[in-house]
């Protein structure tokens, strides 16, 4: 055995305890509220501040489920608020053709107002934090190289927001013609074009059991698309998708269509969310700042579009583009009114309750929220009579819709791919071994934290004079 490896071991130890022991004397010099948020200028840095503080408290027991079944509230509102909205009667309520509220632009709008809504607990926090002193930063060496998003690069989000308004618009023309279970397992195609997007764009390297999760979900998209095509071959009496002289109802013959719209915005959203990553990857910026952000270049972009859309050739094409009858539309009937404050409530608590789950838990947590809020949407469609359980179309939307879960959790390695795709398990020598333990064993003074962090649970310090 070399001197060198008698000796390490020993001076790591000596240097344990030093450093430990100059956190523990600072912590006789500082307050130990967790609650401590330093005063700055910067609501972004604020919110950072503050949300860091959250992560050393002791939180309630009932904290991390009650975020998990927010996400998965707020989630599921959203998408059947959106339904019934569309299926409110607007004009024309007592003739044989009543004229119901298709308005996927309006409702685009909706969505962005909400993610303003985000601006509110910056808002806040910074406010707040007004009162609070001023306390220097204690080792800022590992920041110095992350750039923050301000000034004029703010407008980067405006190329996601537009993208996103793409994306939202022809999902929401797309729920028009599909039941609400089958729009929302449409969606979850998303993965696909995330993962080829990411190759494409973000130089990535993916592995074949990755490649083979990206065809299972393509095949669960398949399934659920053909279960959709099969309701206007089968399933049009029961429910309710003929008139009664028999002639076929016009959702019945497009819900392939509305299919179709919904999986093409899923390139809209991918495109959507690879630039939002490399905007992280190049800047610094609060997730809810730049939520907030999007919804603000959204609601302008809509905005500034309304004049174009009200062109008497323009509205002629569609009544999707009527904005100035949607307008009407929606102040003179009091359940769209109230279904619009609805959506746009329910987006932004579940930009919240997404972001804390994804702060205080995992992302993985969030991507088995999300498979819940698929099946909470479908269970309640059903008992609203919204949709009925058909053979065998029930059967495909159950299949198609595991398929999807297992290729999106397989693509996320949220399960373990088979043996026989499985990526090779790297070999770490005894040199690399030793520096991963040196980039591992970091204290939370090496880190930058304050030394009041590693004072024991259970315990407390007193203030220095």
């Amino acid at each position: 055995m070399e001197t060198r490896d008698i000796f390490y071991p020993i001076c790591k130890a000596a240097r344990t305890c030093l450093v430990g022991v100059k956190c523990l004397t600072r912590s006789d010099s500082q307050p130990t509220s967790s609650a401590f948020v330093p005063a700055t200028s910067n609501p972004s840095e604020t919110l950072r501040h503050y949300s860091d503080s959250l992560l050393s408290t002791n939180m309630p027991s009932l904290y991390i489920p009650t975020l998990l079944a927010g996400l998965i509230i707020t989630g599921s509102s959203n998408s059947l608020w959106t339904k019934y909205q569309d299926q409110q009667c607007v004009e024309d309520c007592d003739t044989a053709n009543p004229i119901v509220f298709e308005q996927p632009v309006f409702q685009t709008l909706q969505m962005f107002l909400g993610e303003m809504l985000c601006f509110i607990p910056v808002l806040y926090f910074w406010y707040t934090s007004r009162s609070q002193p001023i306390q220097l930063p204690i080792n800022d060496d590992t920041n110095k190289d992350v750039r923050t998003l301000r000034g004029w690069k703010i407008l980067l989000l405006a190329i996601p927001a537009l993208c996103d308004l793409t994306g939202t618009t022809l999902m929401n023309i797309g729920l028009l013609f599909t039941p609400v279970s089958i729009y929302q397992m449409t969606r979850g195609s998303l993965v696909l074009f995330v993962g080829i997007f990411s190759v494409l764009f973000l130089r990535r390297r993916l592995w074949l059991y990755q490649w083979i999760s990206l065809i299972v979900v393509m095949g669960g998209v398949g399934l659920v698309g053909f279960a959709g095509s099969l309701i206007k071959d089968t399933a049009k009496e029961l429910l309710g998708l003929v008139d009664e002289e028999g002639n076929e109802k016009p959702e019945a013959t497009q819900v392939l269509v509305g299919i179709f719209f919904v999986f093409f915005a899923q390139l809209f959203t991918a495109t959507q969310f690879v630039v939002e990553e490399k905007i992280m990857g190049h800047y610094s910026v609060e997730p809810l700042v730049a939520v907030g952000f999007e919804g603000l270049f959204g609601a302008l972009a809509v905005l500034l579009i309304m004049p174009i859309l009200s062109i008497p050739s323009v509205k002629a094409i569609s009544p999707f583009f009527d904005l100035p009858r949607g307008w009407s539309q929606m102040i003179n009937t009091p359940s769209v009114l109230y279904s619009s404050v609805a959506i746009a409530c329910s987006i932004s608590l579940f930009n919240y309750f997404g972001l804390s789950v994804t702060r205080h838990v995992s992302a993985t947590a969030r991507s088995l929220a999300d498979t819940c809020r698929t099946l909470s949407i479908w269970i309640i469609s059903l008992g609203l009579g919204w949709e009925r359980l058909l053979f065998p179309i029930s059967l495909l939307q159950v299949t198609g819709f595991s398929l999807l879960v297992y290729g999106t959790f397989l693509f996320n390695n949220l399960v373990t791919p088979p043996k026989f795709i499985r990526p090779p398990t790297p070999t770490v020598d005894a040199s690399e071994r030793e520096a991963l333990l040196d980039e591992t064993a970091a204290l939370p003074a090496d880190v930058g934290t304050g030394g009041f962090d590693v004072v024991p649970q259970g315990t407390t310090t007193t203030p220095g004079p």
